[in-house]
């Protein structure tokens, strides 16, 4: 198994606990001897900040998270700025289409579907589905799934979209809510047998709320998937820029750095 996706699984980072809205945090970039595609030049990033540890709130009203910092690193490279919005998850993809915001950054799944109206940097996170549930519901396989009550997903997540193949997108088996606070939420009030999301953002609630009795169930039934950095479709030197700066951050190091500020096993 890869062993970032393992410790992505296993671990994770900051609490839960997330602002209900943001405003917009400019990151300086580098130096004059960048591209001059990319110098100087202010990209709008768009994100759903409920997504802990990729993205939330601190209090202060500004985002932070693994996919924010992974920004600043990329923009500190590739000598641009970028100005963060946070925003609700529904509203990301309407915000690219329209011109309203450059890019997103936002914990965003490469998948067929998505490709066809945007385009996506090369991956930048390994990542499953994986089932949440109360450490008394005998749910551990999708089969235990098909018999649940309720299970909570967020609305076009892809949580959503496997939880939908299984039990159907019209299924009155399916609770839908806005964000992942949310859902998991209902989950702690009783309100759901399950929920299906992200197995880092589930193991990051699992390591700051390891006394609320819940575990999270990993079945092979979930695909692999990998976040990319989503770009309009025909705007291929946003892309150029994007991917080029994630190659060195890579090949420096800092990904690695990052990584493990929000990853490291414990």
């Amino acid at each position: 198994m890869n062993m970032k996706k393992w410790l992505a699984l296993a671990v994770a980072c900051s609490t839960l606990t997330l602002g209900a809205c943001g405003g917009k945090t400019e990151t300086a970039a580098g130096s004059a001897s960048a591209p001059a595609a990319a110098s100087g030049k202010v990209y709008r990033v768009a994100m759903n900040a409920e997504f802990a540890p990729f993205e939330s709130m601190n209090e202060k009203n500004e985002v932070q998270g693994f996919d924010v910092d992974l920004m600043n690193a990329m923009a500190e490279v590739g000598h641009f700025k970028v100005e963060y919005k946070h925003q609700p998850w529904e509203s990301l993809f309407a915000a690219l289409k329209n011109g309203d915001v450059d890019m997103l950054a936002s914990a965003v799944t490469i998948n067929d579907e998505r490709k066809q109206t945007m385009a996506f940097t090369d991956p930048y996170f390994e990542i499953t589905q994986v089932i949440l549930v109360p450490q008394n519901k005998e749910i551990k396989s999708v089969e235990d799934l098909k018999k649940a009550r309720k299970v909570g997903v967020v609305t076009g997540n892809t949580g959503d979209t496997a939880v939908s193949k299984i039990l159907g997108s019209n299924s009155d088996k399916i609770a839908r809510f806005e964000n992942v606070t949310l859902v998991i939420k209902e989950l702690e009030n009783g309100g759901l047998d399950a929920v299906v999301s992200d197995s880092a953002v589930v193991g990051n609630y699992l390591k700051n709320n390891g006394n609320k009795g819940f575990t999270m169930v990993a079945v092979p039934d979930f695909e692999v998937e990998h976040y990319g950095i989503a770009v309009r479709k025909d705007d291929e030197a946003t892309l150029k820029v994007l991917n080029d700066a994630l190659k060195q951050v890579r090949a420096s190091g800092e990904y690695d750095k990052i990584f493990n500020k929000y990853f490291a096993k414990y």
